[in-house]
């Protein structure tokens, strides 16, 4: 079937308005955010609305030998939704719908172009809550964070996204639909084939609804900030925070640069001083005299590690402005240059050293490297800044992105812990998990896409 045939299939099965190849609009589907990974051309771009219509695009396009980018919103931060030479990128933000909500047993069926943020307000009116939080909450799609295995400020509490999922509906290569996992808390009947979805980066299937596991709705939470005048002093709070078994919904840190150029942005003073290091930001969501003995016990961690300052709250309007300064980091960084943010996870006793790594790289590379990250569970996210339109600054930052990689594994960490390998890490990877680890995803990849045909080139190649 050539391509021609391909398109007048589909239009057929789904109609005119759901197949798009108009060059300029398929560009805009072409790539998600991150400025490092290749994107391509891509043929089409086909929005179904409903899994007949994925199926028959995914049958159309075996029969025609054509490859499928699936594809959320584009918030993705790995090159994992970008489209390839030739490639039909497969859009499911018209599976929006919340098929169901059930308090009775805290679950809901969801389909996964539904935004993070709508399906957690949708929830919170049956009194329940949907963890997983990403930066881009207020725009990705379930769907893309079920692809990547999101994470967001919430999970050293309660997870990532797969630890929020109970089963999936995916339709395979051969246009058949799998229904993975169950609707009950327990069961492990045969092999778990829910997490081997999440996390696939649609190189294993579409994933067209997910059965979600849902909690109480946590209580208004108490608020810490505190500040150090040495990194590995913040370092060793956080490892007595943790060794202590405390266990807060958020505990994040940032370095000096993304505490400068977050006070700058918001024209206000932490109060951190000028000498600060790091800060670290801590919520509890216990409740009461509950959050307020479980922060008064962090804020004296702090205290016995020098901080310079320890102040904890449990005015939720002050709690917000406090955390204001955490999310705004990225926006901040755009005032300095374009941003290229990296995602690595360390073990939490060496997140000081991560940092400090940062550092030296940012002076080595001539480049701003401001650090965030969820020191609950060691995932950073180093963000370097160049200048828009130099391709020397820009060569420079690609070195400093593998150069902090290489600092993450030499410190016992891994390559992402939240935004997937997609087309910028694949060689990372192999170097991560080893050659058997490699040969297995293969194995695995063939037993499912025997063409090879899902997103193909996103995580590793079969070559």
């Amino acid at each position: 079937m050539g391509n021609d045939a391909l398109l007048t299939k589909l239009r057929e099965a789904l109609g005119k308005d759901a197949v798009l190849t108009d060059t300029d609009v398929t560009e805009s589907y072409s790539r998600d955010m991150m400025p490092l990974a290749p994107s391509g051309r891509p043929l089409a771009v086909v929005l179904p609305s409903d899994v007949e219509g994925v199926q028959a695009t995914v049958r159309a396009c075996a029969e025609a030998k054509v490859p499928i980018v699936p594809r959320g919103a584009g918030s993705g931060l790995s090159g994992a939704a970008n489209a390839i030479d030739g490639c039909v990128v497969l859009v499911m933000t018209r599976f929006d719908r919340i098929l169901e909500v059930d308090p009775g047993n805290r679950l809901a069926v969801v389909q996964p172009g539904v935004v993070n943020l709508d399906f957690r307000n949708a929830v919170e009116k049956h009194g329940l809550f949907y963890p997983p939080d990403p930066s881009s909450y207020d725009w990705c799609t379930i769907g893309g964070n079920l692809s990547t295995n999101a994470g967001g400020l919430c999970c050293v509490k309660y997870g990532v996204t797969t630890d929020a999922v109970l089963g999936l509906e995916v339709v395979l290569a051969d246009g058949s639909v799998l229904k993975t996992g169950r609707r009950t808390v327990k069961g492990v009947a045969g092999y778990d084939l829910t997490k081997l979805f999440i996390g696939s980066e649609g190189t294993l299937g579409v994933i067209t609804q997910a059965t979600v596991a849902l909690r109480p709705l946590p209580q208004a939470p108490a608020t810490l900030v505190a500040g150090f005048d040495d990194t590995e002093k913040a370092g060793e709070a956080v490892t007595r925070i943790v060794r202590e078994g405390l266990v807060p919904s958020l505990m994040e840190i940032m370095d000096a640069s993304s505490i400068k150029a977050a006070e700058h942005y918001l024209n206000t003073d932490l109060g951190t001083g000028d000498e600060c290091q790091a800060l670290l930001l801590c919520q509890s969501d216990s409740g009461g005299e509950v959050a307020r003995r479980e922060l008064a016990v962090i804020e004296q961690i702090c205290n016995d590690c020098e901080a310079t300052m320890a102040y904890a709250t449990d005015d939720l309007e002050e709690g917000r402005m406090l955390m204001q300064a955490r999310r705004v980091v990225l926006t901040a960084l755009e005032e300095y240059g374009i941003w290229l943010t990296d995602d690595v996870s360390v073990p939490r006793t060496r997140i000081a050293e991560l940092i400090l790594g940062c550092q030296r790289i940012s002076d080595e590379v001539g480049l701003r490297i401001a650090v965030v990250g969820h020191a609950g569970d060691g995932n950073m996210h180093p963000t370097i800044v160049y200048a828009p339109g130099s391709e020397e600054e820009f060569q420079r930052a690609r070195k400093a992105f593998d150069d902090i990689l290489e600092v993450a594994l030499s410190l016992g960490g891994t390559i992402t812990g939240e935004h997937g390998v997609g087309r910028i890490k694949r060689e990372w990877l192999e170097r991560e998990i080893g050659p058997v680890g490699i040969r297995v995803h293969r194995q695995l990849k063939q037993a499912l896409d025997p063409e090879n045909l899902f997103n193909p080139g996103s995580m590793f190649s079969m070559a």
